[in-house]
């Protein structure tokens, strides 16, 4: 796997004082919801940097091994998925370095949201709720955990009480919405301020889960 992520910024227009950090899911590339910034109704989004990392290429399993841009390997597309957890260890710390470069260029840590979409959401929960600094909050959209075991003795105090903020279609046929739901019932009882919202879509998003990621920004830049 590479040792650095190449990315697609969108910079802030004024001084930058907040960051978005947003991964793309399986076969995507940080292009992917580079559209969605002009649609989000974000106060002081002058002052926002958005990041689009792109994901390490290599091979997926479940899909005869082709390459492609992928946070990491799944090996069956079974219920549960049976994911190679080394790889979703290595893409976190790749994401680390993004956080770190921008806190070291004056971002304060706690002014960073992370936010990813199916793969890209199991790196930023995983990333996120490990991370020793405190930070802004987490998105996680169409996604689910399969490292909320780990979690237990990993989980970084700083972070405890970092909103959380999932995400699932009803309909959705790629990350089933029971398997979601799951992980969303474990980090609530292990005490993560996390909330769950539905929306009638399957793998994708919708204006209503838009509106709703908008609200949920304010929220976190305010605080």
């Amino acid at each position: 796997m590479t040792t650095t992520l190449s990315c697609v910024e969108i910079p802030a227009t004024s001084t930058p004082r907040y960051c978005i950090i947003w991964l793309h899911g399986l076969g995507a590339d940080g292009h992917d919801f580079e559209g969605i910034v002009p649609e989000l109704n974000i106060d002081h989004i002058e002052h926002i940097k958005f990041i689009f990392p792109n994901a390490p290429i290599q091979a997926v399993t479940i899909n005869g091994g082709m390459q492609m841009r992928s946070w990491y390997d799944i090996l069956e597309a079974s219920l549960d998925r049976e994911v190679a957890v080394d790889d979703i260890y290595q893409s976190s710390a790749l994401l680390q370095q993004i956080i770190q470069g921008e806190i070291d260029k004056g971002i304060k840590s706690e002014n960073i949201l992370l936010t990813g979409f199916s793969q890209g959401g199991v790196i930023a929960l995983h990333t996120a709720l490990r991370y020793p600094q405190k930070l802004a909050g987490i998105m996680a959209l169409s996604t689910y955990m399969p490292t909320t075991e780990q979690l237990k003795t990993e989980r970084a105090p700083a972070n405890n009480t970092t909103p959380i903020f999932m995400a699932h279609g009803t309909m959705d046929p790629v990350v089933y919405p029971q398997i979601a739901k799951e992980s969303f019932h474990r980090l609530k009882a292990m005490d993560y301020p996390i909330s769950w919202h539905e929306y009638p879509m399957q793998h994708s998003h919708c204006l209503e889960e838009i509106t709703d990621i908008s609200h949920f920004i304010n929220q976190v830049f305010a605080a």
